[in-house]
């Protein structure tokens, strides 16, 4: 009888590219500018050069081994043994390359940039955060913004409590600072933030809403349904789907996520700028849309764009004419939204 010595045997290895889309959802191509990407932000810096033991694995190797554990969920003894390294070793992986990973601030963005938020429950195991929520599991409220044109998510909210409601966690998790100087779109969900755009309500006394505020609600909703198709698709990362690390770290697993999705972005349904310009009441090219000139004519005094357009409306109560070019606003409504601002 002979004696079997332990040894760890790597089976997944950046080197063979025919491993890293299974894995990831990554192409080569990708994962390769991802791997640049951390070593612009220090990644090679962390461990080596340092007195100690150095890292088992390289740095490709590593950073497949965070992208692979969040897309599959795997528990850390299934995927330190795929790597060759010990589930502790695993471990010390993502806690120190999962943060370099994570979504970059927006530095820039374009004048006319619309952002849509909206939040999901991300089941959680910490209870030191999570709490029991509307599906009855212990939850975190997980804030995400994505830009309403590109789809691309923007920002990140810092994870809430799962029973706190949409409204009180848009402000709470910071989401708002971050989003501040742009117009939002969010559901009804966000009532009380009046930044916010949200669809038109039903009057109190249970009366229907006019034809053109119907209309609106319905473009409304199809371009606000990016932001549920985004939610979606960042949990095919597996790992939001049950979380089982500890609650300070899914900030940065979130906003890790957030990041890989916005190098595999979705493909934009036809007609999406247009519908989102019909939403935020930008007129097209040369002209108003019928709706809204039919709903000056018929309401006087009152101003249909308020409650879609009121950030827009606040920043263009002081801008001049020449300014309004850069909103894509005619000059002559630069006029009506002062005198708006007067009443």
């Amino acid at each position: 009888m002979h004696d079997i010595e332990d040894a760890w045997v790597q089976v997944i290895s950046a080197a063979r590219a025919e491993w890293i889309f299974p894995f990831t959802g990554l192409q080569p191509a990708q994962f390769r500018k991802l791997v640049r990407l951390v070593v612009e932000r220090g990644g090679d810096t962390i461990a080596d050069g340092r007195p100690g033991r150095q890292w088992a694995l390289d740095l490709a190797d590593r950073v497949l081994l965070v992208a692979a554990y969040w897309r599959t969920n795997l528990t850390m003894r299934q995927i330190g043994p795929l790597f060759g390294v010990s589930h502790s070793a695993a471990h010390r992986v993502i806690d120190s390359l999962g943060p370099l990973l994570a979504l970059a601030p927006v530095r820039r963005r374009p004048v006319d940039q619309i952002a849509i938020v909206d939040g999901s429950l991300i089941p959680t195991r910490d209870h030191s955060l999570a709490a029991r929520s509307k599906n009855y599991r212990y939850s975190t409220n997980l804030q995400v913004a994505i830009d309403a044109s590109t789809r691309l998510v923007i920002a990140v909210g810092d994870p809430q409590p799962g029973n706190r409601n949409d409204t009180i966690v848009y402000r709470t998790s910071g989401i708002d600072q971050k989003l501040a100087g742009r117009p939002v779109m969010a559901d009804g969900a966000y009532r009380g933030n009046p930044e916010v755009i949200i669809p038109y309500r039903k009057p109190s006394d249970g009366s229907e809403l006019p034809a053109w505020k119907e209309e609106l609600n319905t473009q409304h909703r199809s371009v606000r349904a990016g932001v549920e198709h985004a939610l979606a698709r960042m949990k095919c990362w597996k790992v939001l789907r049950d979380y089982r690390r500890a609650a300070h770290t899914l900030i940065d697993t979130a906003s890790g996520i957030a990041h890989l999705h916005n190098i595999v972005p979705g493909e934009r349904q036809p007609g999406h700028r247009q519908r989102l310009r019909r939403v935020t009441r930008r007129p097209l090219a040369s002209h108003r849309p019928a709706t809204l000139s039919r709903s000056l004519d018929r309401w006087p005094n009152s101003w249909p764009w308020g409650d879609y357009h009121s950030l827009v409306l606040s920043s263009l109560a002081q801008a001049s004419v020449a300014q309004a070019s850069e909103f894509r606003i005619h000059p002559c409504e630069v006029q009506e939204c002062q005198l708006v601002d007067r009443r």
